[in-house]
């Protein structure tokens, strides 16, 4: 239990801002692993199968012949191109009508996509600034106890608000660094998805039937 020990000194070391860098650590983490089993299962293999099964659907189908056939698939591709096919099956007479509601639906299901990108985010710019002022308020307290009215005998009194300050800003950039690579992995996949998203658009018009082709 040594390690445990010496973790204990470092977080009373760091000061007042280990708590809330460690209340964001926490929370990038999980919401790292949910977006990361999330994306495991839509952009794995399998989901790209399940992407290309649904597009060539909607591609050799047709909206209202895929429709019945998408019941059988699951993800957030299948929900979508479910969607998709009933609201091109009222609209499948107006073009611009069709531009507008997958456009409609694919901001829809937008929040979903890029789900937690924006806790993450402010996450990697609030914990160096957590660090940062620590930092300050470290530094603040060496001083105070330099300016004070007794002299100062014990340097370690001074090396205290010191290693406060420098690690109070290791640990915030520790924080920031440990939740920059999944947001920038989960940003690329949520662009993917919503390339794809509109992949799946593009089929459905290709393969509405126009106001021209009825009768």
């Amino acid at each position: 239990m040594d390690w445990f020990s010496r973790l204990t000194d470092l977080f009373v070391t760091t000061g007042w801002t280990a708590w809330p860098l460690l209340a964001l650590s926490v929370l990038s983490v999980t919401l790292a692993l949910e977006r990361t089993m999330f994306w495991l299962a839509t952009n794995s293999r399998a989901g790209r199968r399940r992407f290309s099964r649904v597009l060539e659907m909607l591609r050799s189908l047709g909206p209202e012949g895929a429709a019945p056939k998408l019941v059988e698939e699951s993800g957030i591709y299948a929900r979508f191109a479910g969607d998709l096919c009933a609201m091109v099956g009222r609209s499948a007479s107006d073009e611009r009508f069709l531009v507008a509601v997958s456009h409609e639906l694919v901001e829809r299901y937008r929040p979903a996509v890029e789900r937690f990108s924006q806790t993450l985010s402010t996450i990697i710019t609030a914990a160096p600034m957590l660090g940062i002022l620590g930092t300050v308020t470290g530094i603040i307290r060496s001083f105070q106890l330099l300016g004070g009215a007794t002299s100062v005998t014990d340097p370690a009194a001074v090396a205290g608000g010191v290693a406060e300050a420098l690690f109070s800003t290791a640990f915030g950039l520790v924080v920031a660094l440990v939740t920059l690579f999944p947001y920038v992995w989960t940003r690329s996949e949520s662009d993917r998805c919503l390339g794809r998203l509109e992949a799946l658009c593009a089929a459905a018009h290709a393969g509405a039937p126009r106001a021209g082709d009825q009768g």
